[in-house]
Formats: C-alpha cells, structure tokens, sequence
C-alpha cells in the first residue's frame, strides 16, 4: 500500500492506496515545458513584433482613448513576474513612446459575474506601482449588470451579444490574457478572454448553460468544442459591433502562473500561436495500460473562486465536475468519483449571497437540469437585491450559482456515484447527489460495489491546491 495526503479543508486526510493506485503529482508525475525566455523579454519582443497588426506603438497617438482589459485576481498568479504586471508596464511603455497620453488610458478588470476586485486586490496582483498611476477613476470593474452595455443582438449562432461600454468608446483595446487549459471550453485567453470578462450576463448564459455544458464535446480542454465555437462567434460580433479589432496580448501560463511565452496581435492569430505550447502544458499522458474505475481526489476550503469554494456545494460540484473533465479520458464510462471534502455548511454569503437560497430551491426538483430549466431559478437569477449587490457591494452575480450547477451536473451524467469522504455536514453533500461516508475505507468498500473488487484508481491529491491542474491522457 501508499500512503497519499489528499488535501482535505484546512488540513489534509490521510488515506492508504493500492500499489497500483496511480497518483499524479506535478514534479513527479509530469512537469511544464521550458519557458521560451525571461518573461519580460518575451514581452516586449511580442509587443514590438505582433501578429498580424502593425506594432502597439505605431497605433498609439497624442489623441487616442486607450482601454487595457486584464483578468481579475481568480487566475493569473500575484508575483512580481505575473503576465498581467509585466504585461501593463511594457504596454505602457509602448503606448506612452507612441505618443499616447497616461491620462487617456485606463484599466479595466475582466471579472465577468465575479465579484468586482477591492483597491487591496489590486495591490496584491498589480502591484502599487501600476495601480497608483490609475487609481481612482481609472482602473474599474466591469460590471455586467450596467445599463449602458453595448447590445449587438444576436450572432448567427444565436448568442446575445453585449460589451463593457468603455470598450466600445475607445479608440484603442488593449487585452491581457493567460493562454492555459481550462477544464472545459477548450483554453483560457483569446477570445475566452473577451466574451466572458467583459459582456454581460445574459451573453453569458447563451453557453454557461446545459444545452452547451452537459454537450458530450463538452469535457476536456479540445480546440475543437461547441463551446469554443460560440467563443469564437460571439467574440467576433463584439469586434464587428465595436468597429474595431482587439489587439491581444496572452501569456502561455505553467503550473504556478509562470510565464512559458508570449504573444500579441490580433486575437486568432494570438491563439494560433499560443495553443500549441498550452497544449504541450495541459494535456499530460500517463502510464496506464486500463482506465481507472476511481478518481480519488482532496478538496481545500479555499481555492479560486475564493474563500469557502470547497464547502460551499455548490462550488464544490463544480470543482468536482471540473477534475473529472480534467481526468476523464484516464477513466472507464460510469466509474465512481471519491473526494475528500470538509463539507461543513460555510457558503459564505459575504461573496456568495444567491448561493443558499440556490441550493435550497434546488432540493425542490428532480434533478439540476429541471431546476435550471424553472422559474425558480430565473426569479433568484433575476433578484434585483443580489444584482445590485454584485455591482456595488464586491458579490458573485446570482447568474453564476446556476452556471455552477450546470458544470457540476455532469457528474450525474456521467459517473455510478460520487462519494464524499468526511463531509462535517453531511446532509448538504445528499442535496448534490453524492454518498457521504465517515472513512476512506468506507469510500473504497463502497466504490467496489459499483464497479467491481480491487478496482484501478487515480489519484489526484493536490488537484486544486497545487497550481494549474492538467489534463489526464492514456499514453
């Protein structure tokens, strides 16, 4: 037997695995590429030759009204060497050599229906340096729920198409992104960037639903989905109804928000050139000659979406969902997932208001698509007090609850049962669907029932707690 520490709340859980188990661990099991060079370097060499625009500086002018869109702090890393903070100041460089006045330029956060960023978030992942040359006025939120979006209809795919008013107004947009895999929806960056950072949350839900997300193309980090279709479509009519092409600038990010390469240029000619690389750092094959009948995996309190991800259940179910999109061409149809999860009850609703008043109208229906599909859920999508609390008062939007629910749906889907390992409260993992037990031991008799005596397992113990996650493939 091995012994392996899963990540478990604020600790870790002790659990004993077959020799044959196979446990993915970055370092040992795989590791990133090499990065291309010093990451600065690598910037302002893609800012002075870009793809398929004239450089930054040529474009720039004493009268121009710049715009610089960046991702909010869920992604991205805070170093000193951060794509965003290397990235803004060698824009700047490049915007003020052309001419552009620093007064005429602002920041805009690309939070989507996250929770707008506080001026102490800022300094975290920006740095004083940048953010005191912008603040106040001039490095917001995107917010939305505004009343002045830019509305362009609908695309011929039929996704409502709305845009960050300031965006439209500028003369010059300038987009950060990270370039890695995500666990659905093909990568992160590029047009990714621009459709869920900066429209608004009816665009959003033309593809954070379950006609796009419970989709069989739907799982795993392809170029090649529905998904990045729609990404595609929808981010191509924002630049028709802006009148203006976004000049793009995506770092391929590592495990730990490293830079690995950078380019810029206009948007599909940045993805072009930056999947291959992401791709090389997303998709790990490893040594498996059968797929697993088990995931095993820990789940923290605290990871990205922010604090109480791993006990909020519903987050949770999307944590979940998304490790075993991550994992799932290393496992057999209808397996079982097991997790190591606090589940004590914490939503906190000081960032999630809409999330508990969600879960509970959620136990009234048969299963998460009806209640997607009802008008409970559209009266708490539609509440006005959990609306203007994401606009002013730093809230997830109520529409994300339900995009949540959609992703984390598709372990019913998919999947014989998922288990819960230690749950403190245990009835909130039965409202998701998932079998709480007290032990491992418990979990793995269990397992067996379903698929079988002494089944093969995976094992990913640190999937959210160390780092940027990878895609799982057979050799």
């Amino acid at each position: 037997m091995q012994d392996v520490l899963l990540d478990y709340g604020d600790g870790k859980m002790r659990v004993a695995l077959p020799d044959h188990a196979t446990v993915v661990r970055y370092g040992q099991t795989y590791k990133d590429p090499e990065p291309l060079g010093d990451s600065i370097e690598l910037t302002r060499g893609a800012l002075q030759n870009p793809l398929d625009t004239p450089p930054l500086r040529s474009m720039a002018g004493p009268g121009k009204k710049v715009v610089i869109g960046f991702p909010d702090r869920v992604k991205g890393g805070a170093h000193p060497r951060a794509h965003r903070r290397v990235a803004i100041k060698a824009v700047l460089e490049e915007l003020i050599a052309g001419g552009c006045k620093l007064e005429n330029i602002s920041l805009l956060c690309g939070m989507g229906l996250h929770r707008q960023n506080t001026l102490e978030e800022f300094y975290w992942y920006l740095g004083k340096e940048i953010v005191d040359q912008f603040y106040p006025g001039r490095i917001v939120n995107h917010d939305g729920e505004a009343t002045n979006l830019g509305d362009f209809g609908t695309d011929a795919m039929g996704n409502r198409i709305q845009c960050n008013r300031s965006l439209v107004d500028a003369d010059l947009v300038i987009m950060i992104g990270h370039c890695s895999g995500n666990p659905y929806g093909g990568f992160s960056g590029g047009y990714k960037m621009l459709v869920t950072g900066f429209s608004g949350w009816e665009s959003i839900a033309s593809h954070h639903t379950p006609k796009t997300m419970h989709r069989d193309d739907w799982l795993g980090g392809s170029q090649h989905q529905h998904m990045r279709h729609q990404f595609k479509s929808i981010g191509e009519a924002m630049e028709k109804g802006m009148n203006k092409k976004v000049f793009a600038i995506d770092g391929v990010l590592g495990q730990f928000g490293d830079v690995l390469d950078v380019k810029a240029g206009s948007i599909p000619a940045v993805e072009a050139a930056t999947w291959p690389l992401a791709e090389r750092r997303t998709n790990v094959e490893i040594a498996m000659d059968e797929p697993a009948d088990v995931l095993v995996m820990g789940m923290p309190r605290n990871f990205h979406y922010g604090p109480g991800m791993g006990t909020n259940p519903i987050l949770a179910s999307l944590a979940i969902g998304g490790q075993y999109s991550r994992s799932w061409h290393c496992l057999r149809p209808n397996g079982v997932v097991i997790v190591a999860g606090i589940c004590d009850g914490w939503f906190n609703d000081r960032w999630f208001p809409s999330y508990k008043e969600t879960y509970d109208a959620l136990q009234k229906y048969q299963n998460p698509t009806d209640f997607l599909h009802s008008e409970d859920a559209k009266a708490i999508t539609m509440n006005y007090e959990y609306r203007f609390a994401y606009s002013n008062f730093y809230t997830y939007h109520p529409f994300h609850a339900m995009s949540m629910i959609s992703g984390g749906a598709i372990l019913g889907k998919r999947t014989q049962a998922v288990i819960m390992v230690g749950a403190q409260k245990p009835v909130y993992a039965r409202g998701m669907g998932y079998i709480p037990v007290a032990t491992f031991e418990e979990a793995t008799k269990l397992a067996e029932r379903f698929v079988g005596a002494d089944p093969r397992i995976l094992c990913t113990p640190e999937c959210f707690s160390g780092g940027a996650a990878a895609h799982l493939r057979r050799k």
